[in-house]
């Protein structure tokens, strides 16, 4: 039987998201550690699992898989009753809409790449990265508060139990809080992570639960 391998970062939101999803399958795995600050992504042993140079990669099935929704689609598709995605068509784009917002919109421009580059054209780099940060996910969880204003929202992201937005909300507000971005607009999505925080699925992929 293949092992399944998770090419991993603590830190890394979109390895994150992958850790919870894996465990609220009690999908077991093995975490091997890519050191983001030694730049060992960049290293060829990395590049050829993953072009890009990202993370996370997951071995699994036998195969090899990028992208971290990609993945968490992946396992929704090939294992029973995940409820990592709505049953109906409105609802399963609803929670794409959610978790892209946070994996295409505000993650990106926050990554290790970009907050870089703007510290190295700052004349404070240090300042440069913490107001960059501060604005881009503080301006978008504000957004992604005002998109549980729906119908569908309940003790999760869409509904009452956990799934695929959940898995990319709880780490960008874990990003959030080491930043000190000001959550005081956005009492649900506080209240979404609090209960999250308490799925022992969740708390086991917490980064400071992770190999470094």
């Amino acid at each position: 039987m293949n092992e399944t391998v998770l090419f991993d970062y603590w830190r890394s939101s979109a390895s994150y998201r992958v850790r919870i999803a894996l465990n609220c399958l009690a999908e077991p795995y093995r975490s091997v550690p890519v050191d983001l600050l030694a730049k060992a992504h960049r290293q060829a042993e990395h590049l050829d699992r993953n072009p890009q140079g990202l993370l996370p990669v997951l071995d699994i099935d036998g195969e090899r898989f990028t992208q971290s929704l990609a993945i968490i689609e992946y396992l929704a598709e090939t294992r029973e009753k995940t409820g990592f995605l709505p049953d109906d068509a409105a609802g399963r784009q609803r929670v794409r809409a959610l978790s892209y917002a946070i994996a295409m919109d505000i993650h990106p421009v926050c990554n290790l790449g970009v907050v870089t580059y703007v510290m190295a054209n700052a004349a404070d780099g240090e300042a440069a990265r913490r107001d960059w940060m501060r604005k881009f996910i503080g301006e978008g969880l504000v957004a992604f508060e005002r998109l549980l204003d729906h119908p569908a929202a309940g003790n999760f992201c869409h509904g009452d139990a956990p799934g695929m937005a959940d898995f990319c909300l709880v780490p960008q507000v874990y990003n959030a809080r080491r930043w000190d971005v000001d959550l005081s607009a956005c009492p649900k999505l506080v209240a979404i992570d609090q209960r999250c925080a308490e799925i022992d699925a969740f708390a086991r992929a917490h980064p400071d639960r992770t190999p470094r």
